[in-house]
């Protein structure tokens, strides 16, 4: 079959087809402008997506560069302001020194020189970016808190500061920030030679051997020295807590020791050393002090027994044997000297145990009439556990047990009329009491009651309870121990000497004037911390000190003359200062020392008969001034939105 044909004119056909394509025309060109205009829609929207990226982004960058303006300008400021103090302290020195030794705050013109904007694109900054800043703060520093150190002459001012500065950015943004805290300046007298007690110091280690470790971290306060270097580490668990040392620290040699967190060694003149976990930055706010002169030991270290007989510790001659006594020689020695038990025995060569004392039945002691204590304190044959417990408002108690047989001494300075007594209890019997109490006649004509208890052997030493305070106000006491000094529990004032943490004195009043004071003192030992409870806190308040040059001779690791734990301790917090010969590895995870400023504020202020040592003190000129790092208190950034905010203005 065959498609159907059709025959039509040329003309009839063409209209026809025409007409059929007629509704189509048109339609091409509408969709070419849609088209156009959905292009033109999305490309003024990317158009105005991308201005706000760049305003938002050109608001974001003056922000920030107006915050870092604000920044550097304080940084500025203050850096200005510790120069013009420094500079401005008297050449002149004297001593002691007046109010007005320290700088007056006047001398400070942040507020003038910066008082308009200053651009931060100038001088060795010339290619930074250009911001600019100023000081609005219109008393930027007050008045010195003057300190006085009697020990070393010297004095610290502590300025406060507030300091408020405004960035601004080339956009015209602004940011403000605004920043307490403390300046100090410390001045030092001419230098010197001083003869101070071994008090004087928060921390001394006379040989700590390279490599031996670093030293346990916490917050230690006070002078400290080492006659070696010392040892740093990174923040390593359980040792995560950082070093701040808020007073001088020195070394006799010229670089420090820093471990990193692989216990790698480096050995560095430097103050901080390494980044991210290997980073070892102690925080040393009066600086630190290499390639100083070494401090001696202690030449003579008898005077604690010779004390406990004649109350001045100025007895015997030294004996050729050098420290410490053996039992044979300290025996002999000790024959023939007055000692006696409570209850009238003289010593013997052959005692082994038992509490004895230097006690008068004839003669008067002094004006005090007999019987009455003839001596300095309280000698005990063989090892001891000693409590040591306030008693009343005045009276301090010695509980001594040695074995089976408990004695307790009760010493009262203010009984009996201001003459003292001293009532001594040996298990069921009560000895008649004693008029007076012991006393330092180092100064006849004024001499103390103050109390020394030798032990030859090793001392257990506690007060009455975790947290309870063990030493009287005012009583003054050193226990020397010949062998180790094991504390077994908090030994606390009755009255802390200094705040903590801020560590500063506490007032005196009148019926306290602080004179408490604690020793803790071997030749021939270690001071060791001990609990039954592993893993707690223990505070051991007074100067704690394990030296002689017999010990600093042997430190081997494993030797005397150190600090040692038998159990696991969180927190050692000791208010006093810990001296020692050698360094040992004890079982802390951080060791915080309060320093008992009375040490350097008060001359001669120290535990009775306690060790002492020469040390030089001051430098080349008649006044040697410099700066602290400064003591950032608070610091706010007070942009509009925190306008109100505590602390801005």
């Amino acid at each position: 079959m065959k498609t159907p044909q059709v025959i039509c004119s040329t003309g009839l056909c063409s209209r026809r087809a025409a007409s059929s394509r007629a509704p189509e025309r048109g339609v091409a060109l509408v969709i070419t402008l849609l088209l156009l205009s959905l292009l033109t829609a999305l490309s003024v929207a990317m158009v105005i997506s991308l201005s706000s990226e760049t305003l938002i982004g050109g608001y974001y960058r003056n922000f920030r560069g107006a915050f870092y303006a604000a920044d550097s300008g304080l940084n500025v400021a203050r850096a200005k302001a510790i120069n013009e103090l420094v500079a401005g302290v008297p050449t002149a020195w004297a001593w002691p020194p007046t109010a007005a030794s320290c700088t007056s705050n006047t001398n400070v013109t942040i507020s003038s020189d910066y008082g308009n904007a200053t651009s931060l694109n100038s001088g060795n900054a010339a290619q930074s970016w250009n911001e600019q800043f100023k000081i609005t703060t219109s008393t930027p520093v007050g008045a010195a808190v003057q300190t006085s150190n009697v020990q070393a002459q010297s004095y610290k001012c502590t300025y406060p500061y507030t300091i408020t500065s405004v960035g601004m950015a080339q956009g015209g943004e602004q940011q403000t920030i605004t920043e307490t805290g403390n300046v100090i300046v410390n001045v030092l007298g001419p230098a010197t030679t001083k003869n101070v007690a071994f008090a004087y110091f928060g921390g001394f280690v006379d040989v700590y051997g390279h490599g031996i470790g670093p030293l346990v971290p916490g917050t230690m306060t006070g002078p400290m020295f080492t006659n070696n270097a010392w040892e740093f580490m990174a923040s390593i668990p359980p040792w995560t807590a950082p070093y701040i040392f808020t007073d001088p620290i020195g070394q006799k040699e010229a670089q420090v020791d820093y471990w990193d967190s692989g216990w790698g060694q480096h050995w560095s003149s430097a103050t901080s050393y390494g980044s991210g976990k290997n980073l070892v930055a102690p925080t040393f706010q009066q600086g630190l002090q290499l390639s100083q002169n070494p401090v001696a030991l202690p030449s003579n270290s008898f005077t604690q027994v010779e004390a406990v007989v004649d109350g001045n510790g100025t007895l015997w001659t030294p004996p050729s044997t050098p420290p410490p006594l053996t039992a044979a020689q300290l025996n002999t020695m000790l024959v023939g000297q007055g000692l006696t038990t409570p209850g009238g025995t003289a010593y013997a060569t052959t005692t082994t145990t038992g509490v004895f004392l230097n006690k008068s039945t004839s003669a008067s002691c002094g004006t005090v009439p007999a019987p009455c204590i003839a001596g300095g304190g309280f000698y005990v044959e063989g090892g001891a556990d000693v409590q040591l417990i306030p008693s009343g408002s005045t009276a301090q108690q010695y509980v001594i047990k040695q074995g089976s047989t408990t004695t307790t001494i009760t010493v009262d300075p203010a009984a009996n009329s201001g003459v003292g007594t001293t009532v001594i209890t040996q298990g069921s019997t009560t000895y008649p009491t004693i008029n007076g109490v012991p006393t330092n006649w180092m100064n006849p004509s004024s001499p103390q009651a103050q109390t020394m208890l030798y032990v030859d052997g090793t001392v257990q030493i506690h007060g009455p309870g975790m947290g309870q305070g063990a030493v009287q106000d005012n009583a003054m006491i050193n226990v020397t121990a010949n062998g180790d000094i094991v504390a077994t529990g908090d030994v606390l004032y009755k009255t802390e000497p200094v705040t903590v943490p801020q560590d500063t004195l506490v007032p005196a009043t009148s019926t306290n004037p602080m004179n408490q004071v604690l020793g803790l003192y071997t030749n021939n030992g270690n001071f060791v911390t001990s609990s039954n409870q592993p893993g707690q806190n223990i505070q051991v308040d007074g100067s704690i000190a394990t030296i002689s040059p017999t010990e600093s001779a042997n430190c081997n690791g494993i030797g005397k003359g150190g600090q040692t734990s038998t159990v696991h301790i969180n927190t050692f917090n000791n208010v006093g200062g810990m001296i020692q010969s050698c360094i040992f590895a004890a079982d802390v995870n951080t060791e915080n020392t309060w320093f008992d400023r009375r040490f350097t504020a008060r001359a001669g202020f120290a535990p009775p008969w306690f060790p002492s040592t020469t040390i030089q003190i001051g430098g080349p000129q008649t006044s040697n001034p410099s700066a602290a790092p400064p003591q950032r208190l608070t610091w706010l950034s007070c942009s509009s939105a925190y306008t109100g905010t505590a602390g801005c203005p």
